[in-house]
């Protein structure tokens, strides 16, 4: 009976890629920030189209004020930072329409936003972008996809176990 109380909150999930695109390791991703893995280890997607949708379920924890960025905690706990673009903060949220809000529960698949690929990169932008495990000191990232192209929603980009 208290076995169930007390037993310990599944802490594995596949993650699903936000995006349709093509992978990059994340080492080769021209920032140092993070290809040296600075800030979490993960994988970046250079996006061939615009949507981005949820690559776990959980909650909107952070929606940068420049539309860049969106942070995420899954049910597991496990800490997702999506950067869309680098050096995009210049852009100050032009070219990236925000589908959700601080606080919102989220399902794998849930659309969070739509970047203007095109209109970013017009501009001069990188659009790749860094998937990043934040709290990577409570979870391994396994199972990293080796795929060369992943669909926004469906392709798994690699599998989290917590520690």
């Amino acid at each position: 009976m208290f076995k169930k109380l007390f037993k310990k909150k599944d802490s594995s999930v596949d993650l699903i890629s936000p995006l349709t695109g093509n992978v990059v390791p994340l080492e080769d991703v021209p920032d140092q920030v993070f290809s040296q893995k600075m800030m979490g280890d993960g994988i970046a997607v250079q996006p061939t189209a615009n949507l981005v949708v949820s690559p776990i379920d959980g909650e909107v924890v952070d929606v940068f004020k420049t539309k860049h960025a969106i942070s995420l905690r899954g049910d597991n706990g496990a800490e997702i930072l999506m950067h869309m673009g680098l050096e995009t903060v210049e852009l100050n949220g032009e070219g990236f329409d925000i589908k959700v809000k601080n606080g919102d529960k989220i399902k794998q698949g849930d659309s969070l936003a739509e970047i203007d690929v095109d209109g970013i990169s017009n501009k001069g932008y990188k659009t790749i972008t860094p998937i990043i495990l934040v709290n990577g000191d409570d979870y391994e990232l396994t199972n990293v996809s080796t795929e060369k192209e992943v669909k926004a929603g469906s392709d798994i980009l690699f599998h989290l176990e917590g520690k």
